[in-house]
């Protein structure tokens, strides 16, 4: 039990953690990686129960919550920099540290981390979309709150194929509609 606490410990950075695509376009005290991840939970509550065929809700739940696992240690890489960056090298380097940080909180963590990272089931692919899509409802709330510049993700927003999971599209839809109204 020490290293799960251990582990516990060093994943508490993440609720202080700003989400550094929101700094760098000028949001004043963005969301956290640990707001962000929850933020996903819940479009995984919300998208998971609604999908034909049925999927593992939970398993989409927790692929959501611990996605971005190794930020404590990494912090979050803005895109540019993630794209200078040699081929793989982002995902080698976060599976490293999910791999020193996740095994000592369980097996189960470290799967679904590997799950979430191959995107091999649907429950993978889903978890990826809310983690899309939660950055969707941010931005109209930031929107909603006058932020302007945003346009860039905006643009992400539009171009995120949710075809294999119809609820998805429907609130990709309906995010946009509300971006549109408060432009």
């Amino acid at each position: 039990m020490e290293d799960a606490l251990r582990t516990l410990l060093r994943l508490l950075p993440l609720d202080r953690l700003p989400r550094t695509g929101w700094l760098l376009h000028g949001v004043p005290e963005p969301e956290s990686v640990a707001g962000h991840s929850l933020g996903a939970a819940f479009c995984a509550l919300a998208l998971a129960p609604r999908v034909d065929p049925p999927l593992d809700v939970d398993r989409v739940v927790a692929l959501c919550v611990v996605h971005d696992a190794p930020e404590a240690e990494s912090g979050d890489l803005p895109r540019a920099a993630s794209r200078a960056l040699p081929e793989g090298a982002k995902a080698a380097m976060e599976d490293s540290l999910a791999r020193g940080l996740l095994r000592h909180l369980s097996p189960a963590a470290l799967e679904r981390f590997q799950e979430f990272s191959g995107t091999a089931t649907r429950e993978a692919r889903l978890a990826r979309l809310c983690d899309k899509l939660q950055l969707g409802v941010r931005l109209l709330a930031y929107r909603n709150a006058g932020q302007q510049g945003l346009g860039e993700f905006v643009d992400g927003l539009k171009h995120l194929d949710c075809a294999e999971f119809p609820p998805a599209e429907e609130l990709r839809v309906t995010l946009l509609e509300a971006l549109r109204a408060h432009a």
